[in-house]
C-alpha cells in the first residue's frame, strides 16, 4: 500500500500544484495542502488501513490514483477554509475535480464524504501553524528588515525548492523538522540568487540567532538541498 502511494507521489505533488495554481490560491494554501496530504494524511492512512481488517469506506479501498487525487482536493479545500478570507465552495471544488481527475467522476456527495473520511483518518488534527512555509515566510520578512541584501533574495526560488523537496520520499522527510528546513532553504536561496560579490551579511550566524539551530546542522542541510536541486535541474 505504502509502495503504491510512493509510486504516485510525484504526480500527486504536481496535481496539487496544478490545482492550487488553477484556483489562483495563495502559497500558504498550497503548502498547507501539501503538508496535510503528504506529511499527515499519507502516513496516517497507511497506519489507519493496517489497523483495519476491512476498509470502512469505498474511497479507501482500493486507494486508486483518482481517489488520492480526490483527497488532495480535500486537503486544498480544508487549507482554503483555514487560510482564505473567502472559502472555496464544494461546487467549485467539484468543477475542478471534473476537469482535473480524468479516470473517475465524483459527485458533490463524494466530496462531502471524502472530507469526513480525510478528517477521521487524520483524527481531526489539521493545524498548519508551524509548517515550513510559514516559518520560512517569517524568516524572509525578518531578513529583509535587517539586511539590505535581503531585497536581492528571491522568494520564488525558496518556493521552487520546497516544491522539489516534496517530490521524493527521501527529501520530503526534511519537512518533519520545519525550523531547520526553513532556515536551510533561506540560506540556499541566498547562495543561489544573491550575487557572490554581495555576500556581506553574516547569514549563518543570523540564522543561528533567530532559529536557535546550529550552523553545522544548517550547512549540512543546505548542501543536501542544493545537491538535490541541482540534480533535479539537470535530470
Amino acid at each position: 500500500m505504502s509502495t503504491e502511494i510512493a509510486h504516485l507521489r510525484r504526480r500527486l505533488v504536481e496535481f496539487t500544484i496544478q490545482c492550487t495554481t488553477h484556483l489562483e490560491l495563495p502559497p500558504i494554501v498550497k503548502y498547507s495542502a501539501l503538508s496535510l496530504f503528504f506529511d499527515r494524511f499519507r502516513p496516517s492512512v497507511v497506519r489507519f488501513l493496517q489497523k483495519k481488517k476491512k476498509a470502512e469506506h469505498w474511497l479507501l479501498q482500493p486507494l486508486t490514483e483518482s481517489n488520492l487525487q480526490l483527497f488532495v482536493l480535500i486537503s486544498i479545500w480544508i487549507s482554503c477554509k483555514m487560510h482564505c478570507s473567502r472559502g472555496l465552495s464544494v461546487q467549485s471544488l467539484k468543477s475542478l475535480g471534473d476537469n482535473m481527475i480524468t479516470e473517475q467522476l465524483f459527485t458533490v456527495r463524494d466530496f462531502m464524504e471524502a472530507e469526513l473520511v480525510f478528517l477521521k483518518v487524520m483524527k481531526f488534527e489539521i493545524g498548519t501553524l508551524n509548517i515550513a512555509y510559514t516559518l520560512l515566510d517569517d524568516l524572509f520578512i525578518h531578513f529583509k528588515e535587517v539586511a539590505k541584501v535581503g531585497e536581492l533574495l528571491n522568494f520564488e526560488a525558496c518556493m521552487d525548492m520546497m516544491d522539489l523537496l516534496y517530490e521524493k520520499e527521501e527529501t520530503s522527510v526534511l519537512y518533519h523538522s520545519s525550523t531547520s528546513l526553513a532556515a536551510s532553504i533561506l540560506v540556499s536561496s541566498y547562495i543561489i540568487t544573491v550575487p557572490k560579490q554581495q555576500w556581506e551579511f553574516p547569514i549563518l550566524p543570523w540564522v543561528k540567532m533567530v532559529t536557535n539551530k546550529e550552523e553545522r546542522e544548517v550547512v549540512e542541510l543546505v548542501g543536501y538541498i542544493l545537491s538535490h536541486v541541482l540534480y533535479s535541474h539537470h535530470s
